[in-house]
């Protein structure tokens, strides 16, 4: 008999809010209350145990109230169902969990939510699991290509079908929709966290896709979407909250086993946080003991969502370090053999390092080539649209304002701030 998993929609959205540990949630519970007006609330290690098992009670009032506003999620979309609702949370044959599924994503993008699917036997054909991940696997492949804003209305719209496809299957055909579930909500926060720069909503995304891979069972897409979601803090310079997700990605990534690429991906996430944070020195290291990890670290399988991660990308990576810990000469080797190696079809990552390129030059005061450099990523970015990458554009440009009045800094101007440039910029 398949073991159970649990409530893993509680579960998953305490880890994606930081709290490794059940006592963390407790005392996080705890320190709360006030902030919605409860005083001397009691939360115990036994009651978060309790919440996370298979068959979680229905919490009481004072608990519902701390719960959503901690984890920012409805009830429902903790892992709950009312006992007054008739559908309580007995086991399937196959020892899965069954529970009412999400339907806050709908509320989430702005849409009115359709009723909650009703809980039931297996109704969709055993090939609805494959079908639904044939899907995902196109809308990971068009990411490389399309519009954001156009793929993200795609994406989200795919995922609500597969959180109401999810009360309509069973067994292996479950999981394999759920495991594909997980990647469209990872891929819908991806576009919402690096292209549109919303990362509430990314947030909520990433705790959608680790509820749906904790459904999956699949330990290496929730330590990858546990990376992820150490982004938000890591680029907002909270270290500690980085770090503490990072962990929780790692400690996913041992009950993999997972391939040397994703260890050393994990080593490029967190450099990348340390980076941000102004600690280049810890970021440095990471990088070089991913590098190690790809030479001599164990091999195998790497999942097909993997696709953002590669050794270039690695040492794109490296580049952008270098050229923050102020590594000027080493960094432009670095990007240039990063150019050279990327290839044609990346347009989103040929962006970021041209960009990178054009801060090096800014750093050496070789204002036309930081200039070139630059307008070379503005070209990238008419063709594939990418907001981080627009980001280091205008980085450079601050960098440049002591010779704004030069020919290459005032042309560049003319390209940033065309009509169509200024538009675009303002809706995105």
């Amino acid at each position: 008999m398949a073991r159970s998993i649990g409530n893993a929609k509680l579960k998953a959205a305490r880890q994606a809010a930081g709290y490794s540990s059940q006592e963390a949630l407790a005392e996080a519970l705890k320190h709360a209350a006030p902030q919605v007006g409860i005083r001397g609330l009691h939360v115990s290690v036994r009651q978060v145990r309790r919440w996370e098992s298979a068959n979680p009670p229905w919490p009481q009032p004072d608990h519902q109230r701390v719960l959503v506003h901690l984890l920012g999620q409805s009830m429902d979309e903790l892992g709950f169902t009312p006992p007054w609702s008739g559908d309580s949370h007995t086991e399937h044959a196959d020892s899965t969990p069954r529970r009412t599924a999400a339907s806050g994503t709908a509320a989430a993008i702005g849409l009115a939510a359709p009723p909650l699917p009703t809980a039931k036997a297996a109704s969709q054909p055993a090939t609805v699991g494959a079908d639904f991940a044939t899907i995902t696997a196109a809308h990971r492949r068009l990411y490389w290509s399309v519009e954001p804003a156009q793929l993200h209305s795609a994406v989200v719209e795919h995922a609500r079908l597969g959180t109401s496809l999810m009360a309509e299957t069973a067994g292996a055909s479950r999981v394999t929709l759920a495991a594909a579930l997980a990647e469209s909500y990872l891929l819908a926060g991806r576009i919402e966290f690096f292209d549109q720069q919303k990362p509430d909503a990314a947030s909520n995304s990433f705790v959608r896709a680790l509820q749906a891979a904790g459904e999956a069972d699949d330990a290496l897409l929730g330590s990858a979407i546990l990376a992820h979601t150490a982004f938000i803090p890591g680029w907002a310079g909270r270290k500690e909250d980085a770090e503490e997700r990072m962990a929780a990605a790692r400690a996913y990534a041992r009950r993999g086993p997972a391939p040397a690429a994703l260890w050393a991906w994990l080593d490029a996430v967190e450099a990348e946080c340390e980076t941000r944070c102004g600690d280049t020195r810890t970021a440095l290291r990471l990088i070089s003991h991913a590098e190690d990890v790809l030479k001599e670290g164990p091999e195998g399988r790497v999942p097909a969502w993997m696709d953002w991660f590669s050794p270039v990308r690695l040492a794109a990576f490296k580049g952008n370090t270098q050229l923050v810990a102020g590594h000027i000469s080493q960094a432009r080797e670095t990007l240039m053999a990063v150019l050279d190696q990327l290839p044609a079809d990346h347009g989103k990552q040929r962006t970021i390092v041209l960009g990178d390129l054009a801060a090096v030059e800014a750093a050496a005061e070789n204002v036309e080539e930081a200039c070139r450099w630059a307008g070379e990523a503005l070209n990238q970015l008419s063709i594939t649209w990418y907001a981080t990458g627009m980001d280091r554009i205008r980085d450079v440009r601050k960098k440049l304002h002591q010779w704004r009045n030069e020919p290459s800094v005032r042309e560049l101007d003319d390209r940033m701030y065309g009509w169509g440039a200024t538009v675009s910029g303002l809706q995105r």
